[in-house]
């Protein structure tokens, strides 16, 4: 027998500890080299393990949902080994419920326990119910049963493989609420408790510490988007062709403030105690949304990128951020950043500074509207954006020069070639 060790990789230095998900192989169960045995999730970022070698899966340490520091040892495995054949006979007697996926299903047939694929919560709850993984549908990752389908497991009278204890009643799952119709009883009100993830909390924890330490104050101006569309219109097909990507509106934006910031240094700088640290490069973070929680890639040295590359950039951080891909050093640093919540339909928003940076623009749903110019009324696609500035060390002079400049850069984008 030949033993390799698994171990929790390298974290960052800000990183004390991090989170295990959920395993993709069981004990027992023949692995391939390079094969993700396991994710585990930071505050920062979610990390793959990889199998560090074939063979056999001999000894899983560190279960689903268990705390691990860097290079704990969390598995073990057998390099000489043969996969167990004996684990399929060990399937439970039911057979899953019809309404299963076809990663739970599979994950039943191999009999696998509920600490195998069932969240730490919906364990739980199907021990207190007597029942096992295979008598639930898992609707989760990779066929996971979650507390959701236990409860709606329960409410829909789903018995144990060995019944010989009936399962008490519960509330329904949450998914199933119902408002009630005609009746001012408002009768049982589910609610469902779910843990926050290592990310949703550290956000949680950056929000609120940019809002205690920071004087944040917000400048709003308004900008006449045709200029820009004219101009992507125009040159959209031959940009496509000639780059392999679309030529979106972030693109623009990024080179607005980039303007803006060089004629405006203060708010790129950042507070360092009682000092004014100014950043002679300009780094700018994107806000992306994933389903792990808001993330904030950095485009580094955006003033030396061409608007071919700010958008390559931007569409592989939003594949990476969908697949959980993106490392702790592209979401390290930023001078700047900018939140475009106007791909969901936002009209308006006072964006929260992301720490240490002490300005961020948001960005807003661009929609037709009557304005007036040279007296006449006129139909314009308006965009609203609004800069909000740590009022520590930015003034409203500089903080408003700086968004009409952008306003400026993006209702006459030459100026842009010019630097004027």
């Amino acid at each position: 027998m030949s033993i390799v060790e698994v171990k929790v990789p390298q974290l960052s230095e800000s990183v004390a500890e991090a989170t295990m998900l959920t395993w993709k192989k069981k004990a027992g169960e023949a692995v391939a080299i390079d094969e993700i045995l396991i994710e585990i999730e930071t505050d920062k970022v979610v990390l793959e393990v990889p199998a560090p070698s074939a063979g056999v899966l001999a000894e899983i340490v560190q279960p689903d949902g268990a705390t691990v520091v860097a290079d704990q040892l969390i598995a073990r495995i057998d390099t000489e080994g043969k996969a167990s054949a004996a684990a399929p006979a060990a399937a439970p007697a039911a057979a899953p419920a019809p309404a299963a996926t076809a990663p739970a299903a599979a994950a039943a047939a191999t009999g696998g326990s509920k600490s195998d694929v069932a969240m730490p919560a919906a364990a739980k709850l199907l021990a207190d119910n007597n029942l096992k993984t295979g008598d639930v549908a898992g609707t989760g990752k990779d066929g996971r049963v979650t507390k959701g389908d236990v409860l709606g497991a329960v409410t829909s009278g789903a018995k144990p493989a060995a019944a010989a204890i009936p399962a008490p009643a519960a509330k329904p799952a949450l998914p199933q609420v119902a408002a009630p119709v005609g009746s001012s009883d408002l009768g049982e009100r589910p609610e469902q408790r779910v843990p926050m993830s290592r990310l949703r909390a550290r956000i949680a924890e950056r929000l609120i510490q940019s809002q205690s330490t920071n004087a944040i104050l917000t400048t709003f101006n308004e900008v006449n988007m045709a200029p820009v569309m004219e101009l992507r219109k125009r040159f959209q097909d031959s940009f496509t062709k000639e780059h392999g990507v679309k030529l979106g509106f972030m693109s623009f934006f990024v080179k607005a403030a980039v303007h803006a910031l060089k004629k405006y240094p203060v708010i790129n700088a950042s507070v360092d105690g009682n000092d004014i640290l100014y950043h002679g490069y300009f780094d700018i973070g994107i806000a992306v949304g994933s389903p792990r929680g808001l993330v904030v890639p950095i485009l580094r040295n955006a003033d030396q990128m061409s608007f071919a590359d700010i958008e390559k950039k931007i569409a592989e951080y939003g594949k990476k951020a969908q697949d959980g891909k993106l490392g702790i050093e592209e979401m390290t640093g930023g001078t700047f950043s900018i939140s475009n919540g106007g791909t969901f339909g936002s009209m308006l928003s006072t964006p929260i500074i992301n720490p240490p940076q002490s300005a961020i623009l948001g960005v807003h749903a661009t929609k037709d509207r009557a304005v007036v110019e040279n007296g006449q009324i006129v139909i314009r696609p308006m965009n609203y954006l609004a800069m909000s500035y740590d009022h520590r060390i930015i003034d409203g002079r500089e903080a408003v020069l700086g968004l009409v400049a952008m306003k400026e850069a993006l209702e006459d984008p030459s100026r842009l070639l010019f630097d004027i």
